[in-house]
């Protein structure tokens, strides 16, 4: 699952008139670096959830492999949104990522898909070193350091500082049925699975940048141009 369908609030003024995944990158909107992804994993349906300005989005995937689904009236969020979309992607353990963010290094999709271990495991989570960011704005917002995330040994994840979550993972469904909100953030999920241990989380090797800004964008274009990293 593609999610598609927030505001862009921090992008504006570039949001005001076309949708965040629309915002081109090195010549290519960001739903199509995200589209690059999925390649790494070859999933059977792909569906990305829509809200603010959807028009230019449909018009975009039309003739793609790609199920659009409209949120309306009222947007989701990401939990809300992927409750909303299962009836198109089936009650298996969902891969999700955001639209939002460049990758440079091996697949982060790639990954989970190599790491997932389902007996053990509720969501696998891509968690980005804070040292491997770009353009990354949320440092210390919760945590002294930055970050949303530390990894146990074990591979599981607790609330602290040094990691931040890069936007992809693997995520069972099963508990969103036991969720009484519409609208929910996946936080809600994770801060269940925090408490049962079956939050685990995998380090990026790669360099991630945040492009949910406008400063991002060049960041990033400079970072995809680089043959060091």
């Amino acid at each position: 699952m593609l999610f598609a369908a927030g505001f862009g609030t921090r992008m504006r003024p570039l949001t005001d008139n076309v949708p965040k995944p629309m915002i081109p990158v090195a010549g290519r909107p960001l739903i199509d670096h995200a589209l690059d992804q999925t390649r790494a994993i070859a999933p059977d349906r792909i569906v990305a959830n829509l809200h603010y300005k959807p028009d230019p989005l449909i018009a975009h995937l039309a003739g793609s492999s790609v199920e659009t689904i409209i949120e309306a009236p009222d947007i989701l969020d990401t939990g809300g949104g992927l409750r909303n979309a299962l009836p198109s992607l089936g009650d298996a353990p969902v891969t999700t990522l955001n639209t939002d963010a460049i990758w440079k290094g091996p697949s982060p999709l790639a990954l989970l898909h190599e790491a997932w271990d389902p007996a053990r495991m509720d969501a696998l989570l891509i968690c980005v070193p804070l040292a491997q960011t770009h353009a990354y704005e949320g440092g210390g917002d919760f945590y002294e350091g930055g970050g949303d995330f530390a990894l146990q040994e074990t591979g599981r994840l607790h609330r602290g500082p040094g990691l931040v979550y890069g936007g992809a993972q693997i995520i069972k469904t099963n508990l969103l049925d036991g969720i009484s909100q519409r609208a929910f953030s996946l936080n809600v999920l994770w801060d269940a699975m925090l408490t049962t241990g079956t939050l685990f989380g995998l380090r990026y090797p790669g360099h991630w940048c945040d492009v949910g800004h406008p400063d991002g964008i060049a960041v990033a274009e400079a970072l995809l141009a680089r043959d060091d990293v």
